[in-house]
């Protein structure tokens, strides 16, 4: 499988797995039907990567193409379902298909002025009804795949926004650091889908970080069950417990990080597993500065992004975050301060500060304040500038060593 050009789907294979052991004979074909279409379509990827290089789309002014595959997976026969100037259709899938890939670019373009998912206006084709109860969607690097879901474990993918931007943002990142997809660069990979694709549906619904459930894929994964999802950027590890598929295993911090076989059949390392802790620095970050999160926390990481390399690990991001933070929003201002204790809160220390220096209570928002707040946050502020140069320099010497290797 590539490392820097995978086929991504939300659906992580341990819950597929899980599936397998199910006493339905119809889940159980379901999850088997899914993981062998996933096979397939990275084998696919991999072999049209080797002789076409990186996906480049020509320009198409980021316009919106929903086809309907009829519960085929061969694409070149799927019906062209509604077009960017074209009418509603009668299957609603399609228009949550249409709406999705919609609002996802609209976010793009309006929050971080980018040209749709490659900055250069590709065009958005969504293919729904794909194949015969595959529970996933999918994003192959040209296109958006969305399957039907069993109709138990999982209802039709078009059904959930932030998964929708979650798959689209794959793209994002292959057009930007390129994280490769295993061990911790492709846990990062994971975890920009999960930010951006909640920051989609925030956005969309004018949420601050405070109001949002910070929940991914509650909407399509078991319908029956009420209150669960896929996973929980606020309390991983809490997203579901239930006998069909076990607990959530996702970690919130270093110190539960899950160390797998670098395979993909145990997940390429842990990427659905390990997201949870960048995934948990995030939100402590976001509600630690409170408001929109898309404002200030999503643009830190945005800019992050861009300037992430396609092997960087955890430590590596949370250090060029800091440092985009102080950037953005100035040295030791509250925003970079939440960055740091956002990092901390999952037990990752910035490269070149003091460990202790920042623990979330000393910024606006976390209700906790008190008449020492202003105090501790000016003396924090005039450590975190002191240290700022040190911060900067380190961050250049490492760059200097990934580009010798």
């Amino acid at each position: 499988m590539s490392r820097t050009r995978p086929v991504n789907c939300i659906i992580p294979p341990y819950i597929l797995e899980k599936l397998m052991e199910s006493e339905d004979s119809e889940v159980r074909r379901a999850a088997l039907d899914t993981l062998l279409t996933t096979a397939r379509l990275r084998g696919e990827r991999a072999v049209r990567s080797a002789f076409t290089g990186p996906s480049a789309a020509s320009p198409g002014n980021a316009r919106r193409t929903v086809f309907d595959c009829e519960r085929s997976e061969f694409l070149p026969d799927a019906v062209l379902a509604r077009s960017e100037d074209g009418p509603e259709s009668p299957d609603e899938a399609v228009n949550q298909a249409f709406e999705g890939l919609g609002l996802t670019r609209d976010f793009y373009q309006e929050v971080f002025q980018r040209n749709s998912i490659d900055d250069r206006g590709m065009r958005l084709n969504g293919f729904i009804h794909y194949g015969e109860k595959i529970n996933n969607a999918f994003w192959d690097g040209q296109e958006m795949l969305f399957g039907d879901g069993d109709g138990i474990e999982f209802g039709i993918l078009t059904g959930s926004l932030d998964v929708i931007g979650h798959e689209l943002s794959h793209g994002v990142t292959e057009h930007t650091s390129n994280f490769e997809y295993h061990n911790q660069s492709g846990a990062l990979n994971e975890s920009m889908s999960d930010v951006f694709g909640a920051l989609v549906k925030q956005w969309s619904l004018k949420q601050t970080a405070g109001e949002a459930d910070w929940l991914i894929g509650a909407d399509i994964w078991t319908p029956g069950i009420k209150g669960d999802a896929l996973r929980s950027m606020k309390a991983p590890g809490t997203a579901y417990n239930n006998p069909l598929v076990g607990k959530d295993p996702q970690p919130d911090r270093m110190s539960k990080f899950v160390h797998l076989p670098d395979t993909p059949r145990t997940d390429n390392g842990g990427v659905h597993f390990n997201s949870g802790i960048p995934n948990k620095a995030f939100f402590a970050t976001a509600v630690g500065i409170g408001g929109f999160a898309w404002e200030a926390s999503g643009r830190i990481w945005y800019e992050a992004l861009k300037a992430s390399s396609p092997r960087d690990t955890f430590q590596d991001f949370a250090d060029t975050t800091f440092q985009k933070a102080g950037q953005l929003f100035g040295i030791g201002s509250p925003e970079q301060t939440a960055v740091l204790a956002g990092w901390q809160e999952v037990e990752i220390q910035i490269t070149g500060v003091p460990a202790g220096l920042a623990r979330a209570r000393v910024f606006s928002g976390n209700g906790h304040g008190g008449t020492g707040r202003e105090a501790d946050l000016a003396a924090l502020t005039r450590q975190i500038g002191a240290l700022s140069d040190r911060v900067t320099s380190l961050a250049r010497d490492v760059a200097a060593l990934k580009g010798s290797r």
